[in-house]
């Protein structure tokens, strides 16, 4: 099976590059204002959203990936029922078990909480995330309960925070968590070393992290799914709830992808190169139907292909909170719960260089 990593088309990125102008933040806050005051905008958010939390985006400000030697497992291999698959599910689980944590412990940035003062105010009544590390739920739980928070924010692909076996047993990433950790109580002795001396690595947005080479992941064990050997049968299989390369998109989650395009009048990307098809067919299709589409993003998108589109190069961070002072207005003032989500949320920017393994504890 021939499977490929999404990236932008050259002939796009030229386009993007011979296109930049970067503006003043002062003239993007009033852009990006005037465009969601008319309200009932849907919103597509990406990774480059949640890097203010401290989880590094895949791409840097040039539309290159920020790791050249990136290297994904894709769905196929993760769920082969063979001994090779066996050594993937050894891999991923190894290092998504050192990279969970970071993930699992990441708060909201000033974005999230703009975003979910957006919500909160009925401008901009549906998020749709690429983003799978739940900080979205994180910045409105608050005020909103699961049902709310079920319809107003849609996982595109998928979330790190639950697992699920090939016969669709379902478990807690952190219960997963603790199984592996007591399968494997050396790597759990140095995550938690890791932990104490606060070296936990730079995480991906998948919750994957660069190990050394020579790491030994064929020692690693992936406990059996518990709900499976209550059934007399053995199985490792288990993934993440994510969209891996390869795999397709739920029909239920693209359906609901493409209601919320229709049932909004505009559509605001915030932080997404659209590189993922998943993504890009949505702006396409408000494209096609004649919705007014802006992108706030730092770096070059496939929204560069389609004439019309309104694009900001400009780090969301930055003007997030001035746009929405600006949309809202007075209720800013009057609304305490809006006004706390305004004056909220963490910045701790990682670095982009990529070449950043952790060090190999001795013996594994």
């Amino acid at each position: 099976m021939r499977v490929s990593v999404p990236t932008i088309p050259d002939a796009v990125l030229r386009t993007a590059q011979q296109q930049v102008s970067r503006i003043t933040p002062a003239f993007a806050i009033d852009r990006i204002a005037r465009f969601l005051t008319r309200g009932n905008a849907a919103v597509i958010t990406g990774a480059g959203v949640s890097v203010d939390s401290g989880i590094r985006a895949y791409r840097g400000d040039k539309g290159a990936y920020l790791n050249p030697n990136y290297k994904p497992i894709f769905y196929h291999e993760l769920m082969e029922p063979t001994l090779r698959g066996a050594g993937f599910r050894q891999r991923y689980w190894l290092r998504s078990f050192l990279g969970y944590p970071p993930v699992r412990d990441a708060q909201p940035n000033p974005t999230h909480f703009a975003l979910a003062a957006l919500q909160y105010a009925s401008v901009t009544p549906h998020i749709i995330t690429q983003n799978v590390d739940g900080l979205h739920h994180k910045a409105i739980n608050h005020v909103w309960d699961e049902s709310r928070e079920a319809q107003g924010i849609l996982e595109l692909h998928g979330t790190l925070h639950r697992v699920t076996c090939s016969h669709g047993h379902r478990v807690d990433r952190q219960t997963f968590q603790d199984m592996l950790g007591e399968a494997n109580p050396q790597w759990k002795a140095f995550a938690e070393e890791l932990e104490r001396t606060n070296s936990r690595p730079r995480t991906n947005p998948d919750g994957d992290v660069v190990l050394p080479e020579g790491t030994r992941y064929d020692q690693f064990v992936v406990p059996e799914c518990p709900s499976c050997l209550l059934e007399n049968r053995r199985n490792t299989m288990q993934k993440p709830e994510v969209i891996f390369f390869g795999e397709s998109i739920p029909a239920r989650v693209r359906d609901r992808s493409f209601d919320i395009i229709n049932e909004h009048d505009r559509l605001l990307v915030i932080g997404s190169t659209l590189s993922t098809f998943s993504a890009f067919r949505l702006v396409k299709h408000a494209v096609e139907h004649r919705k007014p589409v802006l992108v706030l993003n730092l770096g070059p998108t496939r929204a560069h292909d389609f004439a019309g589109v309104d694009i900001v190069d400009i780090p969301a961070g930055a003007i997030i909170r001035d746009v929405v002072k600006q949309v809202l207005g007075n209720e800013v003032e009057r609304n305490q719960v809006i006004a706390k989500m305004l004056e909220s949320g963490v910045v701790k920017t990682p670095p982009d260089d990529h070449d950043d393994p952790i060090p190999r504890p001795s013996g594994l």
